[in-house]
This record gives C-alpha cells, sequence and structure tokens, in this order.
C-alpha cells in the first residue's frame, strides 16, 4: 500500500490547489471559464502541453508500444512534434485574437457568427461534446489501472476510477479554469520528470540500456519490436493525419483563449515538440522493454506494463512517487471536463436564453453542475469497457480520427472567405457518418481480428482488400480510415460551399478585413 499512499497524498496536494484557485476567483463566468483570459507564458505552455497528454500519452502509448515495438514513436510523437505547434501557430493564434476581440469563450460562438447560423453551432456543439467522452473516459480508465497496480490490487480498478473522478470533479467544480490551469502546470512539470527518472532506474536494474536492448534483439520472437515490422507502411503515413486533431480538440481550443498576450504562444511553439520528446521516448522504450519481460499480455491488459516495471524494478516510496507522476498525466483529463462544462454554458445554456433570464452567477454553477454530471457519466463509461478496450485504441478510433476529420472546417473557418455554413455541415455530417461506419465495422469484424504478427483479413470477401481487420483496428486499403475521413471532410467542405451562396458581405468584412485579411499577429513574427 505504500505507493498508494503516496499518490493519495499527492492527490491531497491536487484538491489543495485547486481549492486555492477558488479562493482567487472572482465569481465572474470570464473568471470561472477562462481564468479571465490571464494565463502567462509559462504557465500556458504548460497547461496547453499538460492538456493535450493524458493517459494516452503515458500509459497508452508504452501499452502499444508493447505490442507494436519502437516505432510506436514515428507513428505519433514525431509527426505531433512537427504538425501540434504548427496548428498552434496558424490556428491557435487567430483563436485568441478572435476570442479577445469578439467575446468567444469556445469555438461554437465563433462559428455560429462566422456562418450566420445557430443551427450548425449547436451540431457541431453536440457532435464534438460526444467525441470528447472517450477522451474523458480514458483519464478514468488510466486512473483505475494506476492505482490498481500500484497497489498490487488493494485499490481495485473501479475504486481507482472512481477517486480520481471525485478529485478532478472537485478541483474543477470550485477552481474552474485557473484551478485546472494551475494543477496542469504542476502535473506537466512532474510527469515531464517521470520519464527520465524511470528510464534511469528501470534501465539500471536490469543491466543497463545496451544489454537490455542486446537481450532484445538476441531474442527472435522480439526482435522485431526494435524495427517497424509490426507497422505497415500505410498505417504509418495515415496516422500523420490524426495530429490535426489537436486545435478541433474543444480543451485545446478553449485554452488558447485563456493567454493573457499573443507572446505566450512563442514559448509553446518553440518548446511543444522538446516536451513531447521527453514524454513519448522513455514511455515507448519502456513499452519495448516490458514486451521483452513480461510477454504474453492482451490487449487492453498492456496498458500498465510501466507500472508493473516500476513496482518490480525501483524501491515502493520511489514507485509511488513515479506512480503520482503517471497520475499526474491520466489527471490530464480535467481540461476536458471544464471544456464540456465551458462549452454547455456558453453554447446551450446562455444561447438559448438561460444567462439572460437567470443571470451570469446562475449560468456559472449550470456550468458546475454540468461538470458533477460528465464525470459521472465517464466513470459508468470507464467501469463498463475495463479490459476490453485499450487506452491508445479507444482514443485513436473515437477522439482523435473524429476530430482530425472535423480540422478541415475550423480551417475553412480561418482562412477561407467563400466557405459557408452549407459546406460546414456536410463535413460534419461526413464525420458522424463515417464514425458510425468505423464503430459498426469494428464491431462485426472482432471475430476476424488475426492475432498479433498475423497479417489483416479482408472483413468481406467480396469487395477484397477495401476493409482489411488488423489484430486491432479496421483499415481501408490498408490506410487508417483517419485519412479518408480528413480527405472526405476538405472534399465535402469545399464542393458543397461552392456550390451554395457565400456568406454575407458584412459577415465577411467582419472576419476578413479588406486591409488585413486573416491578419497573423506581428509580435509572432519577430
Amino acid at each position: 500500500m505504500i505507493p498508494a499512499i503516496v499518490v493519495f497524498i499527492y492527490l491531497a496536494i491536487i484538491l489543495y490547489v485547486g481549492m486555492f484557485a477558488f479562493r482567487r476567483s472572482t465569481g465572474s463566468k470570464e473568471d470561472f471559464f477562462l481564468a479571465s483570459r490571464s494565463l502567462g507564458p509559462w504557465v500556458f505552455l504548460l497547461t496547453v502541453f499538460g492538456t493535450n497528454m493524458t493517459a494516452f500519452a503515458i500509459l497508452g502509448s508504452s501499452g502499444l508500444a508493447y505490442q507494436r515495438g519502437i516505432g510506436v514513436y514515428g507513428l505519433m510523437a514525431s509527426s505531433s512534434g512537427l504538425i501540434i505547434p504548427l496548428t498552434i501557430f496558424l490556428i491557435g493564434t487567430r483563436l485568441w485574437s478572435l476570442g479577445k476581440k469578439h467575446g468567444y469563450m469556445t469555438q461554437v460562438q465563433y462559428f455560429r457568427d462566422r456562418w450566420e447560423c445557430d443551427a450548425i453551432g449547436t451540431v457541431i456543439f453536440a457532435v464534438t461534446a460526444l467525441m470528447m467522452i472517450p477522451y474523458v473516459v480514458i483519464g478514468m480508465m488510466g486512473g483505475g489501472h494506476t492505482l490498481d497496480s500500484l497497489s498490487g490490487g488493494w485499490v481495485p480498478y473501479w475504486l481507482g476510477g472512481a477517486i480520481v473522478a471525485v478529485v478532478v470533479m472537485l478541483y474543477v467544480f470550485f477552481g474552474g479554469m485557473r484551478g485546472v490551469a494551475w494543477v496542469n502546470a504542476l502535473q506537466t512539470v512532474l510527469f515531464l520528470c517521470f520519464g527520465a527518472i524511470a528510464f534511469y532506474l528501470i534501465s539500471r536494474n536490469l543491466g543497463g540500456y545496451d544489454r537490455i536492448m542486446a537481450e532484445i534483439a538476441a531474442d527472435p520472437k522480439d526482435s522485431a519490436l526494435l524495427t517497424r515490422a509490426r507497422i505497415s507502411p500505410q498505417e504509418f503515413f495515415s496516422y500523420t493525419f490524426i495530429p490535426l486533431s489537436a486545435m478541433m480538440f474543444p480543451h485545446m481550443a478553449i485554452m488558447c483563449m485563456t493567454a493573457e498576450k499573443v507572446t505566450s504562444f512563442k514559448r509553446t511553439v518553440v518548446w511543444y515538440p522538446i516536451c513531447i520528446l521527453l514524454i513519448w521516448l522513455p514511455s515507448v522504450y519502456l513499452g519495448v522493454v516490458a514486451a521483452h519481460q513480461f510477454p504474453g499480455l492482451k490487449l487492453g491488459e498492456s496498458d500498465d506494463v510501466i507500472l508493473r516495471l516500476l513496482s518490480e524494478n525501483t524501491d515502493v516510496v520511489v514507485a509511488g512517487i513515479l506512480g503520482a507522476a503517471i497520475m499526474a498525466c491520466v489527471m490530464a483529463t480535467d481540461s476536458q471536463i471544464m471544456a464540456l462544462s465551458t462549452m454547455f454554458s456558453q453554447d446551450v445554456f446562455a444561447h438559448y436564453g438561460g444567462a439572460k433570464k437567470y443571470g451570469e452567477n446562475v449560468q456559472v454553477w449550470m456550468g458546475r453542475a454540468f461538470v458533477i454530471v460528465i464525470a459521472i457519466v465517464s466513470y459508468l463509461l470507464a467501469l463498463a469497457l475495463e479490459g476490453q478496450k485499450s487506452i491508445f485504441d479507444l482514443a485513436i478510433r473515437f477522439g482523435f480520427s473524429g476530430f482530425a476529420a472535423l480540422a478541415p472546417i475550423m480551417l475553412a473557418a480561418l482562412f477561407w472567405r467563400r466557405s459557408n455554413k452549407w459546406g460546414a455541415l456536410a463535413a460534419v455530417l461526413w464525420v458522424v457518418f463515417s464514425m458510425v461506419l468505423l464503430w459498426w465495422l469494428q464491431l462485426y469484424s472482432n471475430g476476424l481480428a488475426p492475432k498479433p504478427g498475423q497479417p489483416p483479413v479482408p472483413i468481406f470477401a467480396g469487395l477484397g482488400g477495401l476493409f482489411l481487420r488488423t489484430p486491432m483496428n479496421v483499415t481501408i486499403f490498408g490506410y487508417m480510415p483517419v485519412m479518408f475521413m480528413c480527405l472526405g471532410s476538405a472534399f465535402w467542405m469545399a464542393l458543397v460551399s461552392l456550390l451554395t451562396p457565400a456568406p454575407s458581405r458584412p459577415t465577411i468584412d467582419k472576419f476578413f478585413p479588406p486591409s488585413i485579411a486573416t491578419p497573423l499577429p506581428a509580435t509572432l513574427m519577430h
């Protein structure tokens, strides 16, 4: 129980930080939902990075590396290190500017004005809110796995998930965005330090990095883990579309509006790739080491391999401290809960007259009430999915793919004045259709899934290699569906916008001033 007790102490500290943020609150809606748009450069950097690195980053990446090998780093981390900073620079700065100028707190508020349509904004709200739920569930699952493994079963999965749900719910409920930002900044520092420390301690206990790699390379059944042999070129290429999801995640877009100054984005763009390197490289490496140390784990069971390595190769107190670092990454799901609360209060309650009728104070409390609802629903889903889904698989299939496919909508809104509401609606409906089809294909083909290391099998014999089933996913001609979802979304956005009337001249002039169309903040160019 010693590692679990260390983690509990950490959770108490996190809870205190959230309560302290509550004491600094002014009670206004802008303070609760956006921390009064006052985050400084370092807190902004740590919060934006921590917001995007949940249990998916440590537990999910190591679990997939256990199954697929060292190529997982190139699969996600390399492309993310290039594409996500680029989207923060091109999209995040514009969202910050629009939010500052027009008072926007969410993407949907901007889309409603940009395309002159309330109903399509509501559709986008519903779709993005539903796709955010799996991301929150990942955090609950990660918390359950972490406490269960560190305590040797004394804190079971259901209780660990419940503890995480309650702690996150409390400091988000009281501290709002300021509490989320402060907690995320602290947690990001903690889990960035985790990788190097865990890498060193586990490697040393197992005889050193060179010895471990030599053993794996000499083992016929594991040598493929040190290559990209278990990842096809088509799959590798199609994964480059996944990082496009970053700025379509509501929590990332909302977080961009919390910066005090636009110059805060410079530091974030420069340091983001370095932060990815610090967290993904050791996590993937330890996943490969775990595959050699603990062979035979099933999909879903491999999500806690880093925790197994810690328990067997470090002192119990050290394991607890490093477990707290993992918990810090797991609990980054707080920003997703905060984003859902902000979206509900702004895009539904306030938009349909609730704030005008009942006042700003009631709007804030409605946001707090929604925090409780989301935490309970996500926890129940995490219980239902115990042992059935890989954290990485759940995130890619139901979170990242859907949001990546919505990226053409954001790009069109910001950079293409001819884009309109009908093009946006067509793109959103395409994403919904694709997600439903993918979900059905996954269920239908579960019985056909080959074992790890075996080639993919056709789902429908008459269609040849159109839909293939791998041990984890459904692919299209060997490519991940996200590629076709993104390309289809861009196609429908462009085609339907060109076939239907353009937005009105006042709207175009509002968002694309004739003299400085889509301005880029000058301070970022120095």
